[in-house]
């Protein structure tokens, strides 16, 4: 059974604008991982003069579905809960981003999905004018968005599988997987800033599926657990075999 998180959007305000500090782009350490990657070292200067950097509290609620898209964001820190909101106020989580993310890529007028600070998040705003004027001038962004735009099919067309055909086990491994990818910590240290129920509801799952399975991992010697929103691999190459179904595996530590 999947878990509905109920939605509770915080009241907008106005979106907190933070000094612009010329040269900045030098020394962000998500640019060499974001669209902001494209731009060589002498046109920086351009790229900041067409962007808002912001900051937003845990929790507040920055991208709201059904509303214009009128605005792009890259992650520079701080992470991120992307979910859909039902007519009853529930919530569907759809995915999770963090530093050097691209958030706002849509294919229509207004947002598909909304977004929410999970910590405490700074970002690189632009505009539609903004991206536009950037795309025109600078032609290697607009196939850097392309193929952003080639990844989020590959993310949906995954998570498809994920929740149509794997079972509980392999759903949480696939997750394990992947956000051990994204940290690139050599010694299989994570990060969880998100809750057991965010995982569970990502995953399509109940809590308590979620927390047997945690438990069950750390039995098996696949993880450790030393607290709840840290977890350390330890047989990360056992774990993406489980994560992609291998039953020889599944036999082994069952």
């Amino acid at each position: 059974m999947m878990n509905f998180s109920p939605c509770k959007l915080k009241p907008e305000s106005e979106t907190p604008i933070l000094p612009h500090d010329s040269g900045e782009c030098t020394v962000c350490p998500a640019r060499e991982r974001s669209i902001c990657a494209i731009f060589e070292p002498t046109q920086l200067p351009e790229l900041e003069k067409h962007l808002q950097r912001v900051a937003f509290p845990a929790g507040k609620v920055f991208i709201e579905e059904g509303r214009a898209a009128d605005r792009f964001y890259v992650v520079t820190q701080g992470h991120v809960r992307l979910f859909n909101s039902m007519p009853d106020g529930r919530r569907q989580i759809t995915g999770f981003a963090t530093a050097s993310d691209f958030i706002g890529l849509v294919s229509c007028k207004n947002f598909a999905f909304s977004a929410e600070a999970l910590t405490p998040l700074r970002a690189c705003q632009f505009s539609v004018s903004e991206m536009s004027f950037l795309r025109r001038h600078f032609p290697a962004l607009e196939k850097r968005l392309l193929e952003e735009a080639s990844r989020e099919l590959v993310r949906a067309q995954k998570r498809m599988l994920l929740l149509g055909r794997k079972t509980a086990s392999e759903r949480l491994a696939s997750f394990l997987r992947e956000r051990f990818h994204l940290s690139k910590s050599a010694l299989g240290h994570l990060a969880l800033p998100m809750t057991r129920m965010d995982i569970a509801d990502y995953l399509g799952l109940t809590i308590e599926t979620v927390s047997r399975t945690f438990s069950a991992f750390q039995r098996q010697g696949l993880i450790h657990i030393p607290h709840t929103r840290n977890v350390l691999i330890q047989d990360i190459e056992a774990l993406s075999a489980l994560a992609d179904g291998d039953i020889a595996l599944k036999r082994r530590h069952s």
